[in-house]
């Protein structure tokens, strides 16, 4: 079986990893890939921003599946064209992929089919963030309606602030189109939860559910990122809860996007807050998660071609899935100066020596390789990945893996799954 994963972040780097371990597979190739991903997959050159550019590269290798990892190819409706073209793909259509693509379409789609989520705000316009923001108690969200790599969501602690921010974003200085159109949002307390389900339409299954770091900084401080660090462990949740979430949240989205005319298959993030009025829904993601991805599939045990299989032929189910009951953890190691402005080409040392650790997998996310060396090339560069028996043995391992990786500049959290530990 020949396979294709686009994208070239640390998300891709485990999915080539665990991809790999199915022994129906044969060929890999992942476009554009990294450095990592270039030990473990053929990469091959592409524009992921480009239809025509992605459509070339599969009408070369005429690949038997493809699993879309990025969110821009999904928006840009790269299932429709593969499908058309008769090659296999692993994801949701344009259409569905709305649910992240759009944050009003989501909060409006929310709304409709009564899921629960916070109270919000639509705005086109200064005037109408003037006149929506005497409804909210501070601080108030603020989040940019479309694609932002993650940094499009600030959390204003006033409303002069959560006014100027709105419009920056609206002028386009501060996102460009993606803020074109902003959501106000209420505030809520509480640990926020990734549950992720796999989808063929109509049935879901659940993957194990992790928690992501989204603050650079320790202690939850400093400016949003794309995923600083996650953890999983086989008590994140219950089994009463994973069913309540499953029944109140992932089915029902499904099941209002198949009744809307978006049949939705494929990976569904959930992106919760647990709050003393229960879960709600912060968001979607309609792709595989970056960072929790890492720590997830380190606990697969089954087959995850099967799984992708099961739900492009619209027949998944509660068996798709077999975990383990290890704990596991996913430590970013990033650039100088991320998630701002930072410098590439710094070498990286040490990966050699983390290769031996036991229970350790370093994921690639932004790194190149010249001459037999890797480099970074990204703002995200590591994802140091360890599984162990239990989360404190699991977070002990990654962090020795991190201290004896070096680059200039090199900077990660030291408190990722820290909360989790105390509890």
């Amino acid at each position: 079986m020949k396979i294709l994963v686009i994208g070239g972040g640390g998300r891709e780097h485990a999915l080539v990893w665990k991809l790999r371990q199915s022994p129906r597979v044969t060929e890999i190739y992942c476009a554009p890939g990294n450095g990592g991903i270039a030990d473990e997959a053929e990469g091959l050159p592409v524009d992921i921003k480009n239809l025509d550019s992605l459509v070339a590269v599969a009408n070369r290798i005429q690949p038997d599946l493809t699993i879309v990892g990025p969110e821009v190819p999904l928006m840009l409706g790269v299932v429709d064209e593969f499908t058309i073209r008769g090659w296999r793909t692993f994801g949701p259509t344009q259409a569905a992929a709305r649910l992240e693509s759009s944050k009003s379409f989501a909060k409006q789609f929310l709304q409709r089919h009564h899921i629960p989520t916070a109270h919000y705000a639509i705005c086109d316009s200064s005037p109408q963030v003037r006149d929506a923001l005497p409804h909210f108690h501070t601080p108030i969200v603020v989040k940019a309606d479309g694609l932002a790599a993650g940094k499009g969501v600030v959390i204003a602690k006033s409303k002069d602030e959560a006014a100027t921010v709105a419009n920056e974003m609206l002028s386009g200085r501060m996102l460009g189109e993606a803020g074109s159109r902003v959501v106000l949002e209420e505030f809520l307390q509480g640990d926020e939860l990734s549950f992720l389900v796999v989808s063929d339409g109509e049935r879901v299954a659940p993957l194990v559910a992790a928690q992501d770091h989204k603050r650079v900084g320790d202690g939850d401080t400093g400016p949003n990122t794309g995923g600083m660090g996650a953890y999983t462990t086989p008590t994140i949740i219950d089994a009463q809860m994973r069913d309540w979430l499953i029944n109140h949240i992932a089915r029902p989205v499904v099941a209002g996007m198949k009744a809307e005319g978006a049949e939705y298959k494929g990976v569904l993030y959930c992106g919760l807050m647990m709050t003393a009025r229960g879960p709600m829904v912060l968001e979607f993601n309609c792709r595989f998660g970056d960072p929790e991805t890492q720590p997830i599939l380190m606990r697969l045990e089954s087959d995850l071609v099967e799984a992708m299989e099961a739900s492009i032929e619209g027949r998944t189910s509660d068996g798709d899935f077999k975990w383990s009951n290890d704990s596991s953890v996913c430590v970013v190691m990033a650039s100088g100066g991320y998630p701002g402005i930072f410098e590439a080409g710094k070498k990286i040392s040490g990966l050699d020596e983390v290769a031996n650790l036991d229970g350790v997998k370093v994921f690639h996310a932004g790194t190149s390789k010249r001459d037999g060396s890797f480099f970074t090339s990204g703002g995200r560069v590591l994802g140091v990945t360890a599984r162990a028996v239990d989360l404190k043995i699991a977070v002990q391992r990654a962090y020795e893996a991190c201290s004896k990786i070096t680059f200039d500049g090199a900077h990660y959290r030291k408190d990722i799954a820290a909360r989790a530990l105390k509890k």
